[in-house]
């Protein structure tokens, strides 16, 4: 806000869009962050909207995928107790539609307010085609309580996780 603030008072550009942590396993953002960037007109283009893939799949244990042998970020980003319930109902609410839990965690995001474009990383055509099947997926009201129900608060993670004085 400090710096939306001072490109007013000098008259210079503002910035159009934040890049934040925004998912089903980590939405501190909604406290504050979308707020302001749905008062101030900011597009919002979250980064990880899958959780580094622990939304993609409805068995996301230990193992399974060539990230999983050597990823050292995964832990520090979600390794909060509540996880599992919320990936759990992703899981259901992707097979109650017949769909994987990677469409269903996409099409959550997407409706959310402010959020413009995600950002995935894809390393494989398949994972583009379910982004994009993601796109025309319209989660019901009921669907979208059940997956932000078991949600629970958890530290806020970044850059400086571990750097405390």
């Amino acid at each position: 806000m400090k710096a939306l603030a001072l490109a007013d008072q000098r008259g210079l550009a503002r910035f159009a869009s934040m890049q934040n942590h925004y998912n089903l396993l980590y939405r501190e953002e909604e406290r504050e962050m979308m707020p302001l960037c749905k008062d101030q007109g900011l597009g919002v283009i979250p980064w990880s909207p899958l959780a580094r893939g622990l939304l993609a799949r409805a068995d996301p244990g230990p193992g399974g995928t060539a990230r999983a042998g050597t990823d050292q970020l995964t832990p520090q980003l979600y390794d909060h107790p509540g996880d599992g319930a919320v990936i759990q109902a992703n899981a259901r609410v992707a097979a109650a539609r017949g769909v994987s839990p990677a469409e269903t965690a996409l099409a959550w995001l997407a409706s959310r307010p402010g959020v413009t474009a995600p950002i995935i990383g894809v390393t494989r055509l398949d994972q583009l085609e379910t982004a994009v099947r993601a796109l025309d997926l319209v989660l019901t009201d009921d669907e979208v309580r059940a997956l932000e129900a078991p949600y629970s608060p958890r530290p806020i993670r970044g850059w400086y996780e571990g750097r405390r004085s």
